[in-house]
């Protein structure tokens, strides 16, 4: 007799159940699993800086790419077989559903597999094309090759955490995120202070927390989920050329959220110069806090894009349009107010955040404190976007999500990087991200509501 299992999934019915309580359903669950991995990300930065200093961070930092570039696979890939998951099993497609999920992983886990292989066979080569100098060499090695086995798990991760919440269980995929987080946390203060172990402890907590959640993943998929699981794929030709097919177009659909990842980098290569051009060193370490805070509302965002993705995604494939309209209106106004809360939190905190990096005395703080508040005001229209960005990913319009990550993160980011802090000073320096998020915004709601006017109620705006 097939046993019962107690988990939450059994709730969900993204079909007929209230849109508002599908949608908290979701939400609140997703939220905390991202703030605390938003919380790690602080922590450990803070653990390196104290327990190895400025060579430490910096080491850490020149790595980074590497784990971002496993990251944005992951979600890129996750985003899209969830979407597609999604449409399959409103049209009742178990079987094609898990075939999806399948390919996802194994493709995903080939390609993050060379990647590690290939940090393995030239670590060197890797972190000098990313910037390491001959000082930094030997902790940029060392975090690398500690970090390559988070890499493969991280991926897992990241794509199981998408299924999870559509399969109907997020508050399994949040206490993998948890349980990850605090045993990170954990094992790098353990590692960095009383073993001193510096940057290849932090590393090493990272691996065996990466480990652990995507070996929580994989749990759920083997012996949880009654609907998605793994799903043996035929060894041969037509079977690749299936696999490589749908592989392409989850990648087509999650490809917005890659160049969100990529995005990051950008502005932080930009930030830095200017900041550095006009502020010097003690500008650059203002700057740096903002790029520690930039996660928590990248986190909120997200939350809020993920939590509508697989309701807007079903009910989209079902054909139940209005349901689609009222669950992206419900993302609009959290992601709103989200937005609103952090904006006001960082501003009338700023001196507070600050002083959990940097002493009073130093002259990085007055610039920070004075900076912060300014720089908060990307948090509204950035959760806004995100959650434009995720509802056209889940309605399978790929090129205008893509298009809007490319105006927010790059084609308007570096120009106001260039040009505000020339028209205004110092202010647009701390000013070009939210000025780069509020003209992404004002284009996304002008397109679409001319689109929304243009169309048959019958149609998808």
């Amino acid at each position: 007799m097939k046993r019962e299992r107690n988990l939450d999934r059994d709730k969900i019915d993204f079909g007929n159940g209230k849109i508002g309580q599908l949608f908290r359903a979701l939400f609140f669950p997703t939220l905390v699993g991202m703030i605390f991995n938003t919380l790690l990300c602080v922590i450990d930065g803070i653990f390196v800086g104290q327990g190895v200093g400025a060579d430490g961070i910096a080491a850490v930092n020149i790595v980074a790419p590497v784990f971002m570039v496993s990251t944005g696979i992951g979600l890129m890939l996750g985003i899209g077989a969830s979407v597609i998951t999604s449409i399959h099993l409103s049209e009742g497609n178990v079987k094609a559903g898990r075939i999806i999920l399948s390919q996802a992983f194994i493709v995903g886990t080939v390609v993050i597999g060379l990647l590690c292989v290939l940090c393995i066979a030239i670590p060197k080569g890797i972190i000098y094309s990313l910037g390491c100098s001959p000082r930094l060499e030997g902790k940029a090695s060392d975090y690398l090759l500690w970090l390559v086995p988070a890499l493969m798990f991280v991926y897992m991760q990241c794509v199981g955490m998408m299924l999870i919440r559509l399969d109907g269980s997020p508050r399994y995929a949040m206490w993998v995120q948890v349980i990850a987080a605090v045993l990170n946390i954990a094992l790098d203060w353990y590692m960095v202070f009383p073993l001193g172990w510096g940057v290849m402890g932090a590393a090493l907590a990272t691996s065996i927390s990466c480990v652990v959640g995507g070996i929580l993943v994989i749990a759920y998929f083997i012996w949880f989920s009654d609907k998605l699981k793994f799903y043996r794929l035929k060894i041969s030709v037509t079977s690749m050329l299936l696999t490589l097919r749908n592989t392409g177009y989850m990648m087509k659909i999650g490809f917005a959220t890659f160049i969100a990842e990529l995005a990051i980098s950008v502005m932080m290569l930009t930030g830095n110069f200017m900041f550095m051009s006009m502020l010097r060193e003690e500008g650059v370490a203002a700057f740096a806090i903002a790029c520690y805070l930039f996660p928590v509302v990248f986190s909120i965002g997200n939350a809020v894009a993920q939590s509508a993705q697989p309701i807007i995604s079903f009910n989209y494939g079902a054909h139940q349009l209005d349901r689609v309209h009222r669950t992206l209106n419900l993302s609009l106004v959290t992601a709103a107010i989200c937005g609103v809360l952090v904006t006001t939190a960082l501003a009338l905190g700023a001196s507070d955040v600050v002083s959990l990096f940097l002493q009073p005395d130093e002259a990085a703080y007055g610039i920070a404190v004075k900076g912060i508040p300014l720089f908060a005001l990307c948090s509204i229209f950035f959760a806004v976007n995100i959650a434009f960005i995720g509802y056209y990913q889940s309605i399978e319009r790929a090129l205008a999500s893509t298009v809007y990550t490319l105006l927010r993160g790059i084609i308007l980011l570096v120009p106001c990087f260039l040009l505000l802090p020339r028209l205004v000073g110092v202010p647009g320096l701390w000013l070009a991200i939210p000025a780069a998020e509020m003209l992404t915004c004002a284009i996304i709601a002008v397109s679409f509501i001319a689109s929304r006017k243009s169309r048959q109620d019958t149609q998808i705006a």
